[in-house]
């Protein structure tokens, strides 16, 4: 049971129009659902406008409208029961609930889960019911000690709000609207809210703003003279820097069941040296665990994955005062498990390379930024603005200088 729209239309006689659309709300969610179970015999929700002289005319309330018409004045078509099927750009929106009360039509479409050709019994589309529990919950709320037109459009101005916590979705839960009422402080809000159709309810608490920019870093580095090493730095703007934030060199030399390795890793002059965390991993796939390890490191902490053939170089929030550190060592391997052992179709043999990760907070490589004082929110109160920027390392490889150039990752990357 749910409405796809809602309408409030004054009745003026003597006017151009013959009346104004004082309120309407429709619900998206439910416009959906009502494509799908409609189909071909489906009819959109129209505009304010021409839903205006169609309820008019339906209702035979238009000032020049007095002449007998057969589609609407027949006997086949006496209405006792407040439901009709307007015409509108030539096709038929039906079933509309709508009465007069009070020089105010109220009016909304229940949602139909069936197709509407041939018209099914009245009986069996709950949301009718429901359409005008909801249509006299709104009409009781209105002229409930309402005494002038002031206290009226007062009443016309909390609706949207009401309105989310009466009906939300286009599901009515509280037909007596001062229920919702007195949920609801109106006194903070000089105007309206637009609210979007997600969210049933208004916000609670006080307003922010969160501003975040991040950027991501995609490195390719091979110490190799014919072959130029590359970077990227992508974020909310896609840009290129001159120099990758962290400058490697990694040599792998095999020697029967042993890696010798080695490693410089060097953190560019311009880069912010002050990290949330810095890594980098060293990943020896397609080869058996690891046996034995003999290293020298000149900074960080090394951890052994035996079983995964892993080593993660854990570097820290700072890099030393030199910029640069250093890993060398020696790695034996055992006999492969080919059902446990990782593998990987491109660090095979020498064609291996180590990883990268890290974040620094309040920098970017670019060095954009969010002034919040420059940011404009067009809505009642004022909101708390915060920003946040960040540099985060994405796909940030360092290849084995010994290697050729592995050309199944970059395609891959297309």
């Amino acid at each position: 049971m749910a409405q796809r729209a809602v309408w409030l239309v004054s009745h003026e006689p003597g006017t151009p129009l013959g009346g104004t659309v004082r309120f309407s709300r429709r619900y998206p969610t439910v416009e959906k659902r009502a494509r799908i179970f409609n189909g071909a015999s489906y009819v959109p929700i129209p505009e304010d406008g021409p839903f205006l002289k169609a309820v008019l005319f339906e209702l035979r309330l238009l000032d020049d409208d007095k002449d007998f018409m057969e589609s609407r004045d027949s006997c086949s078509h006496i209405n006792k029961t407040s439901i009709y099927g307007l015409t509108v750009g030539g096709e038929e929106l039906w079933p509309v609930v709508a009465f007069l009360k009070n020089s105010m039509i109220y009016a909304c479409v229940p949602l139909v889960e069936q197709t509407l050709s041939p018209h099914p019994p009245l009986i069996n589309i709950s949301g009718i019911s429901q359409g005008f529990e909801l249509l006299f919950g709104i009409q009781d709320f209105l002229y409930s000690g309402q005494k002038s037109d002031s206290e009226l459009n007062a009443k016309l101005n909390q609706l949207p709000d009401l309105l989310l916590q009466a009906c939300p979705f286009g599901t009515m839960l509280d037909a007596n609207f001062q229920n919702s009422l007195d949920n609801i402080n109106f006194a903070s809000v000089t105007h309206p809210q637009k609210q979007p159709a997600w969210r049933a309810g208004t916000y609670k608490g006080k307003p922010q703003v969160s501003i975040s920019i991040t950027e991501k870093v995609k490195s390719m580095q091979y110490d190799k003279q014919d072959i130029a090493d590359t970077w990227q730095v992508v974020g909310t703007v896609t840009c290129k820097v001159p120099v990758p934030p962290i400058l490697g060199f990694y040599q792998v030399k095999e020697e029967e069941v042993q890696l010798k390795i080695a490693i410089n890793l060097k953190l560019h002059e311009s880069v912010k040296n002050n990290f949330e965390f810095c890594e980098a991993h060293i990943p020896f796939y397609n080869r058996g665990p690891i046996t034995h390890l003999e290293y020298k490191i000149s900074f960080g902490q090394l951890e052994v994955f035996r079983e995964k053939s892993l080593l993660i170089w854990v570097i820290g929030q700072k890099f030393p005062k030199s910029m640069e550190i250093n890993l060398s060592g020696t790695i034996t391997f055992g006999t492969k498990n080919q059902e446990k052992q990782p593998f990987d179709q491109i660090c095979i043999g020498g064609t291996a390379y180590l990883k990268l990760h890290f974040k620094i907070l309040d920098y970017t490589l670019t060095g954009c930024y969010a002034d919040q004082h420059s940011v404009q929110v067009f809505a009642s109160g004022k909101p708390k603005i915060s920003t946040h920027r960040k540099l985060i390392s994405s796909d940030y490889y360092i290849w084995n200088s010994k290697a050729p150039a592995p050309v199944t990752y970059g395609s891959l990357l297309l």
